[in-house]
């Protein structure tokens, strides 16, 4: 059971910080910290009773008196040793935050466009808090959302990304985020936010990892503003330790004709909650979500996705898949909205499952709601093992057992990772699924 005492255990290490940031908050991020602070008290943890939240427990980080991770940077660590921890060495501009706190020392800043700002979320509110003011948390709202206003209430830092009207980045942003274990339980709230104005281009990838088998959490919220006609790619790897907790919310905000892609994969963490939201709020936008999640042991995986259809003429494309093992449980549940005013809109939902051992376990919702006569809409969700017919038939071109399911698990899961379009993304994915999928086969079987 979720011990009551835990919202008054964070009111009090609230109260700490307040004291430390009176000088550097100024008053509109004051407020906005107060007011998700008392939210989030009002609300609690989610409980199984709570239908957004039926099919996962989040009692283990509701029981447990995380405190703030200390942020001091690591001696010893390297950019050669980030390199294998993530999807290897990538030509690109670089931000690593170690226990939530940004890392220059391990950080490799590139050139970039006149005007673009990329750099350190707490950086930019000591230097220049009116640029932030008009976009951070205004579009991840904490009023029905405990994470979020957890959150939101104790956000420190993370990486601003901002790109100024018609500017290109033609090289992705790397943001690395470790977690390294201090003896007790720890936890960070790192807060991302992107801000695309019109006509620009940007690719941004966030990895999440671990420098030790250790239990902490990571609370993450990123909000991303793209205005009309801008490209934005998000790309995320949550590689934590298993013993680890993560919760995510991506939230999406898209103007007339932006273009916004979203790419999730899922391999670590004991319990991993990720929800992916975004509206569409203008005619002619196209949004893709895609999905990824690798389960093994006793992992518990949770995605939850939300696509706001506001306006009409836009389309949407969703596809998550998910390979599970062990006796893990993975978890999709996507909603489409189609509000009165959204005609013409063109929305697909995908839902696919691959479980490969008997005590492997998936909760599947994939959810129209449609208040418009004039739509294109479907949805759809599988669940299965692997194919005997292609198992036989590839047995019978000399393949071994071994050989033949792994390359049939191989297949369904970089028919996901082919979609992604960063080129280094998708390399340093595919290059770890070859390590990550075959190794956890052999060992299920010699079990």
């Amino acid at each position: 059971m979720p011990d009551p005492s835990i919202p008054d255990h964070y009111a009090a290490e609230f109260a700490l910080a307040a004291r430390e940031r009176a000088r550097r908050d100024p008053p509109w991020l004051r407020l906005l910290r107060e007011a998700a602070l008392q939210r989030f008290r009002e609300l609690g943890f989610p409980t199984l009773d709570d239908e957004e939240w039926k099919y996962t427990n989040m009692a283990p980080i509701a029981r447990t008196p995380f405190r703030a991770a200390n942020g001091a940077a690591l001696g010893g660590l390297t950019s050669d040793h980030l390199d294998g921890l993530t999807l290897g060495a990538m030509e690109c501009t670089h931000l690593v935050f170690v226990n939530g706190r940004f890392a220059p020392g391990l950080s490799r800043l590139r050139p970039v466009p006149d005007g673009v700002r990329i750099g350190s979320l707490a950086s930019e509110l000591e230097k220049d808090p009116g640029l932030l003011e008009p976009y951070l948390g205004r579009h991840a709202r904490f009023e029905e959302q405990a994470f979020v206003a957890l959150n939101t209430a104790f956000l420190g830092d993370g990486a601003f990304v901002h790109l100024p009207r018609r500017k290109v980045l033609k090289e992705p942003v790397h943001l690395i985020y470790v977690t390294a274990g201090n003896g007790s339980p720890a936890v960070t709230h790192p807060r991302n936010l992107v801000v695309a104005e019109e006509g620009s281009q940007v690719a941004v990838v966030g990895s999440f990892v671990s420098l030790a088998d250790s239990a902490y959490f990571t609370n993450a919220v990123t909000e991303v503003v793209a205005g009309d006609g801008a490209v934005v790619e998000h790309c995320k790897l949550q590689r934590e330790s298993e013993k680890a907790y993560h919760v995510a919310t991506l939230q999406a905000h898209l103007s007339r004709s932006a273009h916004f892609a979203s790419h999730a994969i899922s391999l670590g963490g004991a319990l991993a909650r990720n929800d992916i939201n975004a509206v569409l709020d203008a005619e002619g936008i196209e949004c893709i979500l895609n999905g990824l999640y690798l389960t093994q042991g006793s992992q518990h995986i949770d995605n939850h996705t939300f696509l706001d259809h506001a306006k009409p003429h836009c389309s949407s494309r969703e596809y998550y898949k998910g390979v599970l093992s062990g006796r893990s449980h993975g978890v999709f549940n996507g909603k489409i909205l189609v509000r009165k005013d959204a005609q013409k809109t063109d929305a697909k939902q995908t839902n696919k499952n691959l479980l490969i051992s008997e005590e492997a376990l998936v909760d599947t919702k994939p959810q129209l709601e449609i208040h418009a006569d004039d739509v294109r809409c479907t949805h759809g969700a599988t669940i299965g093992q692997l194919d005997e017919d292609a198992l036989f038939y590839l047995r019978s071109r000399g393949l071994g057992q071994e050989d033949a399911r792994s390359l049939l698990i191989h297949a369904f899961a970089t028919d996901l990772i082919e979609r992604i379009p960063v080129l280094p993304v998708r390399t340093g994915l595919e290059c770890l699924l070859m390590t990550r999928l075959p190794v956890g086969i052999e060992q299920r079987e010699g079990a």
